[in-house]
């Protein structure tokens, strides 16, 4: 959204700027912090909640904030008048950033299911638009907190940046012209779901991530949720369990990975999401769309997308952190999402099992041992009784599991008083 940049000059010249409060100090969160405090006009950086305070601290000084110039708070009042002197705060009490006057908009970027559930549902009983990164969160329960978030009457939206975002900007343009979207794609350069922490370590210690969060991504569980997410905002479904996936040499045009996919499931229905492994411009998305008006095939065809049925649009790359304080903006400024579910769950992210599972043993979390993420189609998953693997966590096995087979709920004992299974039980019912 070009309009947002000149929105934003206006509210710094207005002395009107989007106070934004951020809960998580992590690699993304220090890359969010310096694009905000350094790189964007019309917008403050006012507090950072961390559970540990010294990291909180070390997100304000890279993004160029001088330590004798960051305030700890322990309290409400202390942050209010934090603000109010236009000084930045620090705090491990999350809840605080959430109720304090003085923030407009507060970014959850903890990586956590749980505490970011629990933070988004406090910021939007104050008042506050939220902001998330959580592709995982959104996927598992985001259904129930959008309904929460009408309920409250402010925004909750996704990211812009990451590749969900991003396809739902370049979906927006494409249907804005006419053209229907038949698949939402997201390009990879690595898939294979036996990683682990450990084989990820080496690469997590090169970037400044963790292990798990690297092994999301490699093992498959991160595109799913990233294409659940899509497909919930946009209805489409997958084509079937665990996408398609094709693999192609490395540099394969995107325009030429069309033919890889059902064009039956493409052209009839809603459409799917899907990805693609080893194509060009990674990492980014494409889109690809039909038009059924033979003059404005004529004309799409004179603008080098040929003949169709299916015209490639892409975007070749995502700026993940580059582009946050775009979604703050427009939620602040314009009551818009950059992407969040627009009807009930059509695809649910299931949990497999990564290696054999015994009866009795407690499941990891997600990017970890023992399960990777699936896409499957929601009424499929609800039919076959399917674990969301953002709900396995925690849960004990009943049973054992091969590896690759897909976990039920009848497979596992589930943790007593979560917020995530409260919620997800509040989905369900609706």
């Amino acid at each position: 959204m070009i309009l947002i940049d000149t929105a934003l000059e206006r509210a710094e010249t207005e002395g009107r700027p989007i106070r934004v409060g951020m809960i998580g100090a992590g690699f993304m969160a220090r890359g969010t912090a310096r694009q905000i405090v350094q790189y964007t006009k019309g917008m403050r950086l006012v507090a950072i909640a961390n559970r540990t305070l010294d990291r909180a601290r070390t997100a304000y000084e890279v993004a160029g904030v001088p330590g004798d110039g960051i305030r700890a708070v322990e309290s409400r009042a202390a942050l209010e008048q934090a603000i109010t002197s236009g000084v930045p705060a620090i705090t491990d009490d999350a809840l605080l950033v959430c109720q304090a006057d003085g923030v407009d908009v507060v970014l959850e970027i903890t990586g956590a299911i749980e505490f970011g559930a629990e933070i988004i549902l406090a910021a939007m009983a104050a008042g506050k638009h939220v902001v998330t990164m959580s592709a995982e969160l959104d996927a598992t329960i985001g259904t129930i907190l959008q309904t929460y978030a009408q309920r409250a009457g402010v925004i909750l939206s996704l990211s812009d940046g990451d590749q969900p975002g991003v396809t739902m900007n370049l979906y927006r343009f494409v249907r804005g012209i006419g053209v229907r979207p038949a698949l939402c794609g997201n390009i990879k350069g690595l898939h294979d779901p036996y990683r682990n922490p450990t084989t990820q370590k080496g690469f997590a210690e090169r970037w400044g991530q963790t292990p798990s969060m690297v092994t999301s991504f490699a093992d498959g569980s991160k595109i799913s949720f990233e294409q659940a997410v899509v497909a919930n905002a946009t209805g489409m479904r997958v084509a079937q369990r665990g996408m398609v996936g094709p693999t192609v040499p490395t540099g394969t045009p995107i325009s030429e990975v069309a033919g890889l996919y059902p064009l039956e499931q493409m052209l009839e229905g809603p459409g799917i999401v899907d990805y693609v492994v080893g194509a060009s411009p990674g990492p980014g998305v494409f889109i690809l769309g039909t038009h059924d008006d033979p003059m404005m095939k004529h004309y799409l065809n004179l603008y080098k997308l040929g003949e169709g049925p299916l015209y490639c649009f892409y975007t070749p790359y995502h700026l993940c952190h580059f582009e946050v304080p775009n979604t703050i903006a427009r939620a602040a400024l314009f009551g818009d999402a950059a992407l969040r579910p627009s009807s009930p769950p059509s695809v649910e992210v299931i949990a497999a099992a990564k290696i054999d599972l015994r009866a009795g043993q407690t499941l990891d979390g997600i990017g970890h041992y023992m399960t990777y993420g699936l896409c499957e189609n929601a009424d499929v998953a609800r039919a076959e009784g399917l674990l969301p693997i953002g709900l396995a966590e925690g849960c004990t096995l009943t049973r054992d599991i091969p590896r690759d087979q897909v976990i039920c709920y009848a497979d596992v004992e589930i943790p007593q008083g979560t917020l995530r299974h409260r919620l997800r039980a509040e989905q369900d019912a609706l």
